[in-house]
């Protein structure tokens, strides 16, 4: 009986032991890179560049990219360089020449800001990695607006497209091309649209509230949390089929304007780091996008992923860029501002 008693009594001990080595293991797990990832980063820190203000969709997706790596690679930094529709950053990210644990976050915005600025660093002058998320433009007013719905922001477009202010992001983003091609759509003079250029979606966000804009264009994740606090009310998605997010917002194309347009967010890597390199980068971000963080981050933000990677994102940016292009140039806002 007492030695049956002695050990029941070690068990708790021995039990708290094999939680200390799990514990242990599982903490040097998570702060510390696996081989490959340590050769992906040069033995360094990760650095991710969101290439706009804090507030913004790209800022949002460097930082969920940092939680879903934590368990990768351990710790990261993000840090901001805002302003021109991501050009200013890209311009101090191509300095970033054969520095393997440097990353951007980049999109549709920043091909279009690339052309409406006439950017002398372009998307040839870095590494692509991999597009991680699509997303659809959302058109917002404020809560108090006379204008109710879809039908209403048209009849106000008609009536005087000048006098219809649109607060979206940067020159030659995604926003300024949707609010353009709507305008076509309509019969009416792109180059008449109202439309205030802001370096970060924060910044658009503060215009809108202020009553100095008639509407927000944006990525359907930056306008959520306005949505759930009733300070804005959507009334169009430019996606081809509504939103899961927001299953009552209306398309455009089923509001009779046809038009559909989705931005895009991705990674790139500096020039100059070598194929061995960018391919250990590519099978991070890869893993890193079939992790359940990222498939969070992907539920809680309202992004939808789509994957591509290494030389297939590589003929994606090309194609986009010639497309992107042409419209600016239809569009007659190539101007060559910031």
């Amino acid at each position: 009986m007492s030695g049956s008693t002695r050990g029941a009594g070690w068990l708790p001990y021995a039990l708290a032991a094999v939680l200390a080595v799990v514990l242990v293991t599982v903490t040097l797990t998570r702060s510390q890179p696996s081989e490959a990832a340590a050769e992906a980063l040069g033995g360094k820190q990760l650095k991710i560049m969101a290439p706009a203000d804090p507030g913004g969709g790209w800022d949002g997706t460097a930082r969920e990219m940092q939680g879903a790596l934590q368990d990768l690679i351990g710790r990261s930094e993000v840090y901001n360089v805002g302003g021109g529709g991501g050009t200013i950053g890209l311009s101090q990210f191509e300095q970033l020449r054969g520095q393997p644990n440097q990353l951007m976050v980049m999109g549709l915005v920043m091909v279009g800001a690339i052309a409406a600025n006439n950017s002398a660093v372009t998307l040839a002058d870095v590494t692509p990695i991999a597009e991680l998320t699509t997303e659809p433009q959302l058109i917002v007013v404020p809560a108090d607006s006379e204008i109710r719905n879809l039908d209403d922001f048209i009849a106000a477009m008609k009536k005087d497209i000048t006098k219809v202010s649109w607060a979206g992001g940067s020159a030659g983003g995604a926003e300024q091309i949707l609010a353009g091609l709507i305008a076509q759509q309509l019969d009416l003079d792109p180059a008449d649209i109202n439309y205030i250029a802001h370096a970060g979606g924060g910044e658009a966000i503060a215009t809108l509230l202020s009553g100095s804009a008639t509407a927000g264009v944006s990525s359907v994740s930056e306008f959520l949390p306005l949505i759930e606090s009733g300070k804005v009310r959507p009334i169009a998605v430019s996606s081809t089929e509504p939103v899961e997010a927001l299953p009552d917002t209306p398309t455009l194309q089923s509001g009779g304007v046809d038009v559909v347009l989705s931005n895009w967010r991705g990674v790139v890597a500096p020039p100059g780091i070598t194929d061995r390199e960018r391919q250990a980068l590519v099978d991070l971000v890869d893993k890193m996008s079939r992790t359940q963080a990222w498939e969070e981050s992907l539920q809680r933000e309202g992004w939808e992923s789509r994957v591509l990677l290494g030389d297939d994102f590589s003929e994606f940016l090309d194609s986009e860029v010639a497309r992107v292009n042409k419209v600016i140039d239809d569009l007659g806002i190539g101007q060559g501002g910031s």
